[in-house]
């Protein structure tokens, strides 16, 4: 067994991370009434507490910011509360836990938004594919796009949801502004046709972006805030006209606030699945310009062999894992010992019971099961 980078130790912000093999941001609809985590998503997080930071899963930060039926929110205080249970359990592990705060945008459809509304946007561009509803699939309704006098009040609620996330114990906020969600709506000029300052040029389309990361700093102070993007990610049906000029411009902006890390999802997947192309917006690219001590972690369907290289080469100080995650909670000691990993089951993935999400062995409970059979 040869010593790996990887568990090594990593200062990020105030922190001191125990390896640099993290929990990456899932989505597990798997949440109680009124989108409040229960008491099966605190066992989940305390059995995945080991990684060097956990970051939650998506939650959004409004109840028009939901878009998948069954997620966890951050806008009540009894969601307040519920989340209080998590970040007791993983620090009563000894880990440290960041919450994502999430507002979806357009990916949504009516049945998920309080009143039977629209989904609110950049603009009223219609996004492809469906919403994860109660009632199963529908497709996405054409979102209605924000009053230039709406948007200081959305940036607001990301403030609000940061500040419900220090009250419930964790370390610190990632502002997920990747994956074609409200964020990436605003950035990309294919999801974006606004005249006024919050469009047009890049300056103008990372507006929003970056008054969400300056609002969630003035709560967090900016070396416990990640903020997480994705260049080459087509999910939510999101593009760009220029996407190295836009993600370049964003990296380097997020960079000059001196965050505790940018978090940059590989071409190497699209949502859960791999992707079909490979663009040149991988990490490689991104890398000379995060510096200081804002960290660079990158995430991406990365095996563990290859987690390793891109750490000891330098390109990313951390790596994120999500699918080996969620089937094996004891990641960073399977890494540890190059035991073999269990695998993922796909079907599971979006479900709402405790099948695929709780019932995945630790290595230790194999090896007992191997010898006594």
């Amino acid at each position: 067994m040869t010593t790996k980078k990887l568990l090594s130790s990593l200062a990020l912000g105030p922190y001191t991370l125990r390896n640099r093999v993290l929990m990456a941001p899932l989505t597990r609809t798997r949440a109680g009434d009124r989108n409040v985590p229960r008491e099966m998503n605190v066992t989940y997080y305390r059995q995945r507490a080991t990684a060097g930071l956990i970051i939650t899963e998506a939650t959004p930060v409004s109840p028009y910011g939901h878009g998948y039926w069954g997620t966890p929110g951050i806008h009540t205080e009894e969601q307040r509360d519920g989340w209080r249970r998590i970040t007791d359990a993983v620090h009563e592990e000894g880990g440290l836990i960041f919450q994502q705060l999430w507002h979806v945008g357009r990916i949504s459809h009516q049945d998920l938004q309080p009143g039977s509304v629209l989904p609110v946007s950049a603009s009223a561009i219609r996004p492809k594919g469906n919403a994860l509803t109660r009632d199963g699939l529908k497709p996405h309704p054409t979102p209605r796009a924000l009053r230039s006098d709406e948007i200081p009040g959305v940036i607001g609620e990301f403030r609000r949801g940061a500040q419900l996330a220090m009250e419930a114990g964790f370390d610190g906020v990632e502002v997920h502004g990747a994956n074609g969600y409200l964020p990436d709506q605003f950035l990309n000029s294919g999801s974006n046709d606004r005249t006024d300052e919050w469009g047009g040029p890049i300056e103008n389309r990372a507006r929003f972006l970056l008054a969400v990361t300056d609002a969630v700093v003035n709560v967090w102070g900016a070396d416990r805030v990640g903020v997480r993007l994705s260049p080459a990610n087509r999910h939510g049906d999101i593009d760009d006209t220029n996407r190295h000029e836009t993600y370049t411009y964003a990296v380097r902006e997020l960079n000059n606030r001196k965050l505790a890390y940018i978090h940059l999802v590989s071409p190497r997947v699209d949502g859960a699945e791999d992707a079909e192309t490979v663009m040149d917006l991988g990490p490689e690219r991104f890398r000379p310009l995060v510096t200081g001590r804002t960290r660079l972690i990158v995430a991406g369907g990365y095996r563990p062999a290859d987690a390793e290289s891109l750490v000891n080469r330098g390109i990313a100080d951390a790596v994120a894992f999500g699918r080996l995650f969620i089937s094996n909670p004891d990641l960073s000691k399977r890494i540890e010992l190059d035991a073999p990993l269990n695998a993922y089951d796909r079907k599971t993935f979006y479900a709402r019971g405790t099948e695929g999400y709780l019932d995945y062995p630790a290595l230790d409970a194999v090896q007992l099961l191997q010898a006594t059979s």
